[in-house]
């Protein structure tokens, strides 16, 4: 889904939640991207685990992710993806030439083989019939790793993200469990470089800056610092606009008022929400929004309009994703 913890949308795999109309939604949505506000890395355990020496030709190899430990006895050769995210993943560490299908939401590589196969309503059947001996997928829904279990097909469940470090740990287990450890290391120190380069340039105090994060308008949700999104937003030092507004039982995902987000003034707006299908809040659109011309980011034109892919995933693009948002405290002024 693509909607990462990192709010996953259920169009893509909004694991970072793309919008809901109820909270309770939205909470449904990012449990499973754009990573959900909880401090466990959202990879099962935050290393894998591996019989032999992990090198490509070290087989079996045993990976515990989310769905427990998960064995693969040979080098895997039909793999299925059933999250957009994963497949991001396979295919930056080299797996590519492995897959024979991925989910109808993975849209990016161009060039993956997409299917009407659904990760968020997973048929076993329809799965079984491209011959299997790995299933990637970012949640256990309908009985899938049940189903696939008893054919003998391991199936690695990884879920939406709730740390960087998270998502650097599930591209590692992928590495493995494809016979990629080399390159999923080399693509993780590649991400750590790129977005610590990104930070120092653009650096890290900025708490004179606030934001405003929208997952989705009418009603508007938004993303606290706890999320996966927040934690990314906070490498620069901004201030979160949803923080003081956050319940317990919002989950990291609070519903704010009209009201609410006018009074609080944001000097930074990011919408992944752009999208036709994630409601089409294009920067033109919020500045037309009754009230709003008074706010600063409208003031300023600092009206962000992310990759609403990116933003909702938590693989090998998110350098991009920190990219954006550094360009956007780079020309933003300060209060």
């Amino acid at each position: 889904m693509t909607r990462q913890p990192v709010r996953l949308r259920p169009r893509r795999h909004r694991p970072l939640v793309r919008v809901a109309s109820t909270a309770t939604a939205v909470f449904t949505a990012a449990a499973i991207l754009v990573g959900c506000g909880s401090k466990s890395s959202g990879a099962g355990t935050s290393s894998a685990s591996a019989s032999g020496s992990s090198t490509a030709s070290s087989f079996p190899v045993t990976v515990t992710s989310a769905s427990g430990k998960v064995t693969v006895k040979s080098r895997p050769q039909h793999i299925v993806s059933l999250s957009p995210t994963a497949t991001e993943d396979l295919y930056a560490v080299g797996a590519g030439k492995q897959v024979v299908a991925v989910d109808s939401n993975s849209n990016y590589p161009a060039g993956a083989p997409v299917t009407s196969l659904s990760g968020v309503s997973p048929n076993v059947e329809a799965i079984v019939k491209y011959n299997p001996d790995l299933v990637v997928a970012s949640q256990d829904s309908g009985g899938l790793v049940a189903g696939l279990r008893k054919l003998g097909v391991p199936v690695l469940i990884e879920p939406a993200a709730t740390t960087v470090d998270g998502a650097y740990a599930q591209i590692d287990q992928i590495g493995q469990a494809t016979g990629h450890t080399t390159q999923a290391a080399q693509t993780v120190a590649g991400m750590k470089s790129a977005i610590a380069a990104t930070v120092k340039q653009a650096g890290a105090r900025h708490a004179n800056l606030s934001y405003y994060w929208e997952l989705g308008a009418n009603p508007y949700y938004s993303a606290t610092s706890s999320t996966f999104v927040g934690q990314i937003a906070s490498l620069f030092g901004l201030k979160n606009i949803a923080d003081k507004a956050d319940k317990a039982s919002d989950g990291g995902y609070p519903q704010l008022s009209q009201e609410y987000i006018l009074s609080a003034q944001p000097q930074l707006i990011f919408l992944t929400d752009n999208q036709s299908s994630d409601g089409a809040q294009s920067p033109a659109v919020v500045a037309a929004r009754p009230g709003w011309s008074g706010i600063p980011a409208v003031k300023n034109k600092e009206i962000i309009a992310l990759n609403d892919d990116v933003a909702s995933r938590w693989g090998p693009r998110l350098p991009q994703l920190v990219a954006q948002i550094s360009q956007a405290v780079e020309k933003a002024p300060s209060r």
